[in-house]
Protein backbone atom coordinates (compact mmCIF):
# COMPACT_ATOMS: atom_id res chain seq x y z
CA UNK A 1 0.00 0.00 0.00
CA UNK A 2 1.26 3.33 -0.94
CA UNK A 3 0.33 6.81 0.29
CA UNK A 4 1.25 9.50 -1.99
CA UNK A 5 0.41 12.94 -1.90
CA UNK A 6 0.09 15.26 -4.95
CA UNK A 7 0.88 18.82 -3.73
CA UNK A 8 0.05 20.49 -7.05
CA UNK A 9 -3.34 19.46 -6.91
CA UNK A 10 -3.82 18.51 -3.39
CA UNK A 11 -4.82 15.41 -3.80
CA UNK A 12 -3.71 12.24 -2.11
CA UNK A 13 -4.01 8.88 -3.92
CA UNK A 14 -3.83 5.69 -1.87
CA UNK A 15 -2.70 2.74 -4.21
CA UNK A 16 -3.98 -0.52 -2.41
CA UNK A 17 -2.40 -2.77 -5.18
CA UNK A 18 0.55 -2.66 -8.17
CA UNK A 19 -3.13 -3.53 -10.59
CA UNK A 20 -3.62 -0.75 -13.21
CA UNK A 21 -7.08 0.72 -12.70
CA UNK A 22 -9.87 0.12 -14.98
CA UNK A 23 -12.43 1.91 -14.37
CA UNK A 24 -13.42 4.95 -11.77
CA UNK A 25 -16.20 5.92 -9.66
CA UNK A 26 -16.82 9.06 -7.48
CA UNK A 27 -18.48 7.49 -4.48
CA UNK A 28 -18.54 10.85 -2.92
CA UNK A 29 -17.68 14.18 -3.71
CA UNK A 30 -14.04 14.79 -4.31
CA UNK A 31 -13.67 10.89 -3.19
CA UNK A 32 -12.95 8.56 -5.94
CA UNK A 33 -12.09 4.83 -6.51
CA UNK A 34 -10.44 3.03 -8.71
CA UNK A 35 -11.11 -0.57 -10.05
CA UNK A 36 -9.41 -2.78 -11.77
CA UNK A 37 -10.65 -5.25 -14.74
CA UNK A 38 -12.02 -8.01 -11.94
CA UNK A 39 -14.27 -4.92 -10.23
CA UNK A 40 -11.64 -5.27 -7.25
CA UNK A 41 -10.37 -1.59 -5.69
CA UNK A 42 -7.15 -0.81 -6.18
CA UNK A 43 -7.05 2.80 -5.17
CA UNK A 44 -8.65 5.90 -3.24
CA UNK A 45 -8.30 9.04 -4.48
CA UNK A 46 -9.10 12.04 -2.20
CA UNK A 47 -9.11 15.98 -4.10
CA UNK A 48 -8.66 19.00 -2.10
CA UNK A 49 -7.30 16.63 0.60
CA UNK A 50 -5.36 19.13 3.00
CA UNK A 51 -9.10 20.39 3.26
CA UNK A 52 -10.60 16.79 4.74
CA UNK A 53 -7.45 15.01 6.08
CA UNK A 54 -4.89 15.90 8.53
CA UNK A 55 -1.39 16.00 6.64
CA UNK A 56 0.67 16.55 8.99
CA UNK A 57 0.16 12.91 10.56
CA UNK A 58 -0.31 9.14 9.60
CA UNK A 59 -0.62 6.82 12.22
CA UNK A 60 -0.72 3.27 12.15
CA UNK A 61 -2.16 0.81 14.31
CA UNK A 62 -1.85 -2.94 14.37
CA UNK A 63 -0.60 -3.58 10.63
CA UNK A 64 2.04 -6.41 10.86
CA UNK A 65 4.57 -4.96 8.49
CA UNK A 66 7.50 -6.79 7.14
CA UNK A 67 9.02 -3.64 5.59
CA UNK A 68 8.51 0.28 6.00
CA UNK A 69 9.62 2.52 3.40
CA UNK A 70 10.22 6.01 3.47
CA UNK A 71 10.17 8.05 -0.14
CA UNK A 72 10.42 11.96 -0.52
CA UNK A 73 9.65 13.21 -4.11
CA UNK A 74 11.81 15.90 -5.09
CA UNK A 75 10.41 18.50 -6.61
CA UNK A 76 11.77 19.15 -10.45
CA UNK A 77 13.27 22.74 -9.55
CA UNK A 78 14.86 21.67 -6.56
CA UNK A 79 16.72 18.46 -8.11
CA UNK A 80 20.52 18.38 -8.64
Amino acid sequence: MIFEYFHETDMLYIRLTDSPSAESDEIAPGIVLDFDDRNQIVGVEIEDASLRVDLSRLELKAIPLTSLLFTERVPAEKAD
